[in-house]
């Protein structure tokens, strides 16, 4: 099973509407997909036309410190179309980092997750908060594949160095081998600055570029 996360710290990037447009596109080609929303503002349930007001099932359920309950990823999720399953998130997982201060692998907790529902699907997507607390800690803990999406900007070009320190300080600490691929997004090849910023990305990233 690959499990790919789209992450970059800066927003407007168009992390959830690839995450939106990679899992509808690879259900299509008949692979089973779990897309997993780990950013508190909900956009992939928006995106989607699902109602997260009165859910309870949201990944905050299966993430947060055990009440007991035995609920699996693929119990909290919803089936939007054929192939294509959705564990949407909603404000309340902006409270996860209080709730797991003191418990022990923390960053761990959607990877042990995403490993109990592994003979269900094919491709796990993740779609990270533009942050790099302990969310998107746990989306690059849990994946094999990382995504960056990049806008045709200077300010989202410089962001990615940050995330690429995370990455390589997981590995360190951890062993855990992230395969990065860069892209850009919102390109308007009309204009000089995104021809800079994609001459930039290939010189940068001349061996990870899609």
């Amino acid at each position: 099973m690959r499990t790919i996360s789209i992450a970059n710290q800066k927003g407007g990037c168009g992390k959830t509407t690839t995450a939106i447009n990679l899992s509808a596109c690879l259900a299509h080609r008949g692979k089973r997909v779990l897309l997993i929303d780990m950013d508190p503002q909900g956009h992939v349930a928006l995106g989607l036309n699902i109602d997260t007001k009165e859910r309870e099932n949201t990944v905050f359920s299966i993430l947060k410190p055990s009440n007991g309950s035995r609920s699996s990823l693929a119990d909290l999720s919803e089936n939007v179309s054929k192939n294509l399953d959705v564990v949407p998130a909603d404000i309340s997982l902006s409270t996860l980092d209080q709730h797991l201060s003191m418990v022990e692998g923390r960053e761990t907790r959607l990877k042990q997750a995403i490993r109990r529902v592994h003979t269900l699907y094919d491709i796990v997507i993740i779609d990270c908060p533009p942050s790099l607390g302990l969310l998107t800690f746990n989306a690059l803990i849990a994946a094999s594949e990382v995504f960056v999406p990049i806008e045709m900007s200077l300010f989202s070009l410089h962001g990615i160095s940050r995330l690429m320190e995370i990455i390589a300080s997981i590995k360190k600490k951890t062993g855990h081998e992230i395969q990065t691929k860069v892209f850009g997004t919102i390109v308007d090849r009309r204009t000089r600055i995104s021809r800079e910023v994609l001459e930039n990305m290939r010189n940068d990233f001349s061996d990870t570029l899609f």
